[in-house]
């Protein structure tokens, strides 16, 4: 008989979310899988979730959906309720950062937590205290030292959703975050050089680089859509000709490198961090270090087989893949 599992998914959006949202999508994507292997799960996550397992809900919807709702008060709230429940569980795995973490020497269930990336160096002192605690990473890049590491679990992604391209098209595309971490700057200056068409599309999450960095160059062949969900991604799948993806941070994963490659849409990525793990360099895109090489790598598209990115992501970044690596980190916290 399999163990009862309590997912902790974030609350800022909906689980998995109609836009944006990485962490509720991973924690999403998760659940989905365990219960589809046999597992006993409930996912606390918002009251307008969608999921096959048993849904616990306090908030009813994600306080970036809902602007009058404070967000702290919704996030302890929804803690609190998690760990108030603790006992009725054999395992809860988060997905909330550094704060359940101070929950979890109130209870005697075990926990998990996959760190979905460090946001700033002031919530360390938090991991610190409770280094001894347990933790997965996303990819081998993104570690810091002293802290339990029981593996390293590559986020999955439902390949069901994102459909192989037949036919690749002309234009670049940039799916992501309007932030000056995610390069959306250095995308554009990219596509300046070629003349290539180039379609942006993400939440605008910093409004002053937005407005400094992008919108100025805004025109017929420079276009930015807002925010899109899936059926908006494969629509700018089917006409890309590739991913830019030139992160000024070392990535965390990127969700979206995989989604592209499940597509067969090759991905141009800055060398920095996760990108060397989610990236196989000429073969399902390009690593490069600046937007010299990017543009250089674009003339190299053609090189890159569509197939050969979906193999890939079916192989190390399928949700499936990805429920296989959490079951045998479970079982070293459970079978202890």
């Amino acid at each position: 008989m399999k163990k009862k599992i309590a997912v902790l998914s974030p609350v800022a959006w909906r689980t998995p979310p109609t836009h944006y949202g990485a962490w509720e999508t991973v924690a999403g994507n998760i659940t989905e899988g365990l219960v589809a292997r046999g597992w006993d799960v409930t996912l606390f996550a918002t009251a307008d979730s969608i999921t096959s397992a048993h849904l616990h809900s306090v908030v009813e919807k994600g306080y970036e959906e809902e602007p009058e709702v404070d967000p702290k008060v919704a996030e302890y709230l929804h803690l609190s309720e998690t760990f108030e429940h603790a006992d009725e569980f054999d395992l809860i795995h988060s997905h909330y950062d550094f704060m359940a973490l101070s929950f979890s020497r109130l209870i005697e269930t075990p926990m998990l937590t996959t760190i979905h990336g460090f946001s700033s160096p002031q919530i360390m002192p938090i991991y610190h205290r409770y280094s001894d605690s347990n933790f997965v990473s996303i990819s081998d890049s993104d570690r810091v030292e002293g802290l339990n590491y029981l593996g390293t679990v590559y986020n999955g992604i439902d390949l069901s959703l994102y459909p192989l391209v037949k036919e690749r098209g002309e234009d670049l595309i940039f799916l992501g975050r309007i932030h000056p971490d995610k390069g959306v700057h250095l995308a554009i200056e990219v596509a300046q050089a070629g003349g290539w068409p180039l379609i942006i599309a993400g939440i605008i999450q910093d409004e002053n680089y937005f407005h400094e960095k992008v919108e100025p160059f805004l025109d017929d062949n420079i276009q930015y859509i807002g925010p899109v969900d899936v059926a908006g991604k494969n629509k700018l799948f089917a006409r890309a000709r590739a991913l830019l993806h030139l992160n000024t941070i070392p990535e965390r994963f990127g969700l979206v490198l995989a989604e592209a490659n499940s597509a067969g849409v090759p991905v141009i990525a800055m060398n920095l961090g996760s990108c060397r793990e989610v990236i196989d360099d000429q073969v399902t895109g390009f690593l490069v270090n600046g937007v010299t090489e990017a543009v250089a790598a674009i003339d190299r598209i053609h090189e890159v087989d569509s197939s050969a990115c979906r193999d890939r992501v079916e192989k190390k970044f399928s949700v499936e893949t990805m429920v296989k690596g959490y079951e045998q980190v479970y079982a070293k916290i459970l079978d202890h």
